[in-house]
């Protein structure tokens, strides 16, 4: 007896081949388009200008704002006043009842209120005049480098009220045995005003 033949399972007729390719293709086409999902195809340039203006116009807003800062601390109190003038960015010396800094740098502590004697020569403190040196070597330094940033001599006197006025002159002295002698006395403004 013949045995009935059946078809080849194997070799598949021309649709279920070209149905194969297409879903094959398909399945390409997405796996492409899932894998640029995530990437940026063109950069909106309207967007990059928007946040470059508001970065330009944050850091005109913060130079343009005062340098000359004063940290809240205890021990400083300065006098109040009406003023109305601006601090400008000069060397700042500040004069608490424990010490003497200049800029953030502790120079010298004070004994009882007072400048320790083997520091002064006359009206003039060593370790002050050493440090205000530098900073008006530095000031210069960028002065003869950057036109539009002149040595102008000045410094800003930070004091607490309470200290004795022969202490600021001497500090005063000081700062004018190194070209500093446009002084310029940080006060905290009235309320309401």
């Amino acid at each position: 007896m013949a045995e009935p033949t059946t078809p080849a399972l194997d070799t598949p007729d021309a649709e279920t081949v070209a149905r194969l390719s297409f879903r094959r293709a398909l399945a390409r086409k997405k796996r492409k388009e899932r894998e640029a999902a995530g990437e940026i195809k063109e950069l909106n340039i309207t967007a990059m200008m928007d946040m470059m203006t508001i970065l330009l116009v944050f850091l005109l807003k913060s130079f343009a704002s005062s340098s000359a800062a004063v940290t809240a601390s205890e021990d400083v109190r300065p006098p109040v006043s009406s003023t109305r003038a601006t601090p400008r960015d000069t060397v700042a010396v500040t004069i608490t009842p424990k010490n003497v800094l200049v800029g953030e740098r502790e120079v010298l502590r004070l004994q009882n209120g007072q400048f320790p004697a083997d520091l002064l020569q006359g009206r003039l403190v060593l370790p002050l005049d050493a440090q205000l040196k530098k900073e008006v070597e530095k000031l210069k330094y960028i002065a003869a480098r950057n036109p539009s940033a002149p040595f102008s001599g000045e410094l800003s006197v930070i004091a607490d009220k309470k200290i004795p006025y022969d202490m600021l002159l001497t500090v005063l002295y000081t700062a004018g045995q190194n070209e500093l002698e446009n002084y310029r006395f940080v006060v905290l403004q009235k309320d309401g005003e």
